[in-house]
């Protein structure tokens, strides 16, 4: 039997919109993978409903201890918070750079581009986001589309991104694809 592919969701500590973990986490484990969670440190992570808070997580490995090459895929939800603490966190940064670098592929929504863009890694990438993330991804040489999902193979890695919560049922379809998983 193929040995289960792993998918590492990054998250930091706060501000996860947590419907954008727990939603593509179903599905991942749905078909069969193995979700993990990674966050600066071991412990927990406080996921939220926009701005109240919700449920923690339980973090798998810090991203100090974890190493790309370990997983087939990675999820980064958003949350604005969530999104512009990770993008400040260089382990973080060094695990999407080592990852991208190997053609490993990424699907990322709403806040969750910004460590895509703090990676340097969008440039010639056509990708969605939330709106507000439109400048930045533009600034660091992406194309920004307002669109639902957004798939883009340039650069030998391939990128699923989406724009909100609303989404997700896109974002997961698409992103499972991308991982070359199917859906049970």
């Amino acid at each position: 039997m193929a040995e289960q592919k792993k998918i590492a969701f990054l998250v930091d500590t706060e501000g996860i919109e947590q419907v954008e973990l727990t939603d593509p986490w179903q599905h991942v484990e749905k078909a069969g993978a193995v979700p993990r969670l990674l966050a600066p440190k071991l412990g927990q992570v406080q996921g939220y409903d926009h701005l109240t808070p919700a449920d923690k997580f339980d973090v798998d490995v810090p991203f100090a201890h974890a190493d790309p090459m370990d997983y087939d895929a990675v999820v980064i939800p958003g949350g604005v918070a969530n999104a512009d603490f990770l993008r400040m966190d260089r382990d973080a940064v060094k695990f999407v750079k080592q990852h991208v670098a190997a053609g490993k592929p990424v699907a990322a929504i709403c806040h969750g581009p910004w460590l895509l863009v703090e990676a340097d890694v969008v440039r010639g990438k056509v990708l969605t986001s939330f709106p507000s993330l439109a400048t930045d991804i533009r600034n660091a040489g992406g194309d920004w589309a307002d669109e639902e999902v957004r798939v883009c193979t340039v650069a030998g890695w391939t990128l699923v991104t989406s724009r909100k919560p609303d989404d997700l049922p896109a974002f997961n379809r698409e992103a499972l694809k991308a991982f070359g998983l199917n859906e049970l």
